[in-house]
């Protein structure tokens, strides 16, 4: 994982109980930093292999945890004026490296099913979806060597 060199990104540990039943994995408390008000929450799922992206938010918050396999999300910096102008980040997240990552609006995302099988992504966002407020980009619109994770 890069270092976390774009202006705005937070990387929050989150919580897991053990139960021999089946454990309970936290996401987010109205409390917790990264939140920025409720709008909804979606799952999606990745396969292994599989690339999905690149999206970029005008207004949406995006909240990103992984309760079940293994992603890869880059994230890539074009904002004006931002001092981290140009960086792209790759975090990994999964069961064994259970974290949040809080995505601000206006940073392209996209990221890569890593397990052998399906991973869960679960999105809490601030707003509900919105198609007028989403931009999109082929995978080759951003220069990325998606064989290096």
């Amino acid at each position: 994982m890069d270092k976390l060199n774009i202006n705005g990104i937070v990387l929050t540990p989150l919580k897991k109980i053990q139960n021999p039943l089946g454990d309970v994995f936290h996401g987010m408390k109205k409390s917790d930093v990264g939140f920025s008000g409720f709008g909804e929450a979606y799952f999606t799922k990745i396969d292994y292999g599989a690339i999905k992206g690149w999206n970029r938010h005008k207004e949406m918050t995006l909240n990103l945890i992984v309760p079940f396999g293994e992603v890869a999300f880059v994230i890539y910096d074009n904002r004006d004026g931002s001092s981290t102008f140009g960086n792209h980040i790759t975090v990994t997240l999964s069961t064994s490296n259970y974290q949040r990552l809080t995505v601000p609006p206006g940073l392209w995302v996209a990221f890569k099913g890593k397990k052998r099988k399906t991973s869960l992504i679960l999105n809490v966002a601030n707003m509900e979806h919105d198609p007028e407020e989403i931009n999109r980009l082929n995978l080759s619109q951003i220069d990325f060597n998606w064989d290096s994770i």
